[in-house]
């Protein structure tokens, strides 16, 4: 069943416009009486009916609401410097699949890419249409957002979250995977965790220097050294395991 975000809190009635009009009534050709789901900015969703369709808008009328949680219970964002190539859209797509809460990019000093001021902007909507396509289609709950910051940004940051990480794989290769597993047994629902990933060149001494300086905590993330696009969804996927899947500890 189609799934379309609105940017207005939940009501009972509904009217879609725009870009969810059209891909209602141009791309998928529906009718009245066929159901979709809308999720509100405020993360309610709801199983709602098609009950018009004018030349403007689409209405639609709630049956129910839904009540399966599909969010992870702690709120992570992931911070990445620059990747090469198409590697920042698969980390959009995918985290956004996995449950990412949000995202930053940012110019890490071994990154190649620099990004044209010019074109930043075009960027950064081509990725969150990336990401809105995905929380589609993985049923998300919440609508992540992507925003690009300098590096100094990334650091005024940190005091907007509850714990700050650096995925850093000489903390790997030194066999630290404690940090990791000790952050989640801190943090409780509805907590904020930022995760930092550096560019396929890694992230410089300097630079794990100064976000240590601001409170953030190296962490390795298992045995195996892990590409800059990897590294994110395996995150994501212990995260998601340990908060959604284990019987053994309860959160």
């Amino acid at each position: 069943m189609q799934r379309y975000f609105i940017d207005e809190n939940y009501q009972p009635t509904v009217h879609l416009t725009d870009e969810n009009y059209h891909h209602i009534v141009r791309v998928m050709r529906m009718k009245n009486g066929q159901e979709i789901f809308v999720v509100f900015a405020d993360e309610m969703a709801i199983k709602a009916e098609i009950t018009d369709i004018t030349e403007e808008s689409v209405i639609v009328t709630e049956i129910e609401k839904e009540t399966f949680q599909r969010e992870l219970p702690i709120h992570i964002t992931i911070a990445s410097g620059f990747p090469k190539g198409e590697k920042l859209e698969l980390i959009a797509q995918k985290a956004t699949e996995l449950g990412a809460f949000n995202f930053f990019v940012f110019p890490a000093e071994t990154s190649v890419v620099k990004w044209d001021q010019k074109k930043q902007g075009k960027k950064v909507a081509r990725l969150n249409k990336i990401i809105q396509e995905a929380a589609e289609q993985s049923h998300r709950q919440h609508l992540p957002r992507l925003e690009s910051i300098s590096p100094k940004e990334l650091v005024n940051h940190f005091s907007d979250f509850d714990a700050v990480l650096i995925a850093y794989e000489e903390s790997a290769k030194q066999g630290e995977q404690a940090q990791l597993v000790q952050t989640f047994q801190q943090l409780t629902a509805g907590q904020k965790l930022l995760v930092i990933f550096g560019p396929e060149g890694g992230l410089t001494p300097k630079e794990i220097e100064n976000y240590q300086l601001a409170g953030a905590k190296l962490a390795g993330l298992g045995p195996r050294i892990l590409r800059t696009e990897t590294a994110p969804l395996y995150l994501l996927s212990v995260a998601s395991f340990y908060y959604e899947l284990s019987s053994s500890t309860a959160h």
